[in-house]
């Protein structure tokens, strides 16, 4: 507990003496990754600094009412002049995508997350596995550099722990994350209103993708393993986007019997997305980093370039090795 102490005061004062910061989020951001991303840019705007969120992308659609700003970037790229640069919830360098030239001409390297299968690539690391989220370790640095937790701050990294914890479903939420949520709470942010957007509502082409989803749900081990295989002519053909596929995993992983939920989708030809959710026992992070990637126990995922067929016997080959 002294090592990651230390390792957070060092991040503070680095953080603190900092003028103009860049933060990466991951690509493909999730509701973790943009809120710790935009409650760490709004917190350190409050003492003045410059800071900027870049993405590599549009943010996802179901995340456009989360207060802050962020370019794009082809943007930063004219203006990379960052003294210090901070990466959230990125397991990884291959993570940032072309953003890793940013993140190679800082000064100030930071990187801050909470997956076990982090391998600690910035100057700084602060790495915690045991929090629910990268917004619950976020909440504790804002505390730290004394920075008051506003409603915009507030809602930011509710949406970031809510996420992650599944709407406090999942086996990381804590005593710690209900106390952390509660302080959130304190500042009056719609919670209600917030669970319905992020939970709660879908687009027609989801709800769609949701119906051909599950009629190309197959069952492997004796019903243990579920798969999703969702091939990029369905996905063009019904105009789907990033966040449109989000929860579909877990559909799998909800089906009375199973314990490994795969989701394998081919974003573009020869580039194979594969998402892992478990139920009790597998350690799906293991099976993700032999295949490249990483995340949790219970929740991890890679990227697989090769073509569909291919990446469907590489992922279920893995599988079965998992449970003998």
């Amino acid at each position: 507990m002294n090592k990651m102490m230390n390792e957070m005061n060092e991040i503070v004062e680095q953080i603190q003496k900092a003028s103009k910061i860049a933060i990466l989020p991951h690509v493909d951001p999730d509701g973790d990754c943009l809120g710790s991303s935009f409650a760490v840019s709004l917190a350190l705007q409050k003492t003045g600094k410059k800071v900027q969120v870049i993405l590599e992308n549009d943010r996802p659609e179901m995340f456009h009412f989360l207060p802050g700003s962020y370019i794009n970037y082809e943007a930063a790229e004219a203006n990379d002049d960052y003294d210090t640069v901070i990466c959230l919830d990125s397991g990884d360098l291959k993570r940032l995508g072309k953003r890793y030239v940013i993140f190679e001409k800082g000064s100030v390297t930071v990187n801050i997350d909470h997956h076990a299968t982090n391998t600690r690539y910035a100057q700084y690391n602060y790495v915690d596995v045991n929090a629910a989220a990268t917004g619950e370790i976020v909440y504790q640095f804002i505390h730290q550099l004394r920075i008051p937790i506003c409603h915009d701050i507030a809602t930011n990294l509710y949406v970031a722990i809510s996420t992650d914890t599944g709407g406090f479903k999942y086996s990381n939420t804590t005593a710690k994350t209900h106390a952390v949520i509660a302080e959130l709470m304190e500042t009056g942010i719609p919670i209600a209103d917030i669970n319905r957007k992020i939970f709660d509502t879908m687009s027609l082409v989801k709800l769609k993708l949701t119906a051909a989803a599950i009629e190309r749900i197959q069952f492997y081990h004796e019903g243990l393993i579920c798969v999703i295989v969702l091939p990029n002519d369905l996905l063009c053909d019904l105009g789907v986007t990033e966040d449109d596929t989000e929860g579909l995993t877990g559909l799998a992983k909800s089906v009375q019997g199973v314990e490994v939920g795969v989701l394998i989708k081919e974003k573009e030809p020869g580039v194979i997305k594969v998402s892992f959710r478990s139920n009790e026992y597998i350690d799906v992070a293991n099976i993700a980093a032999s295949l490249g990637g990483g995340g949790h126990k219970r929740a991890s995922g890679c990227t697989l370039n090769m073509n569909l067929d291919e990446a469907v016997d590489v992922v279920l080959k893995k599988l079965e090795e998992a449970f003998k």
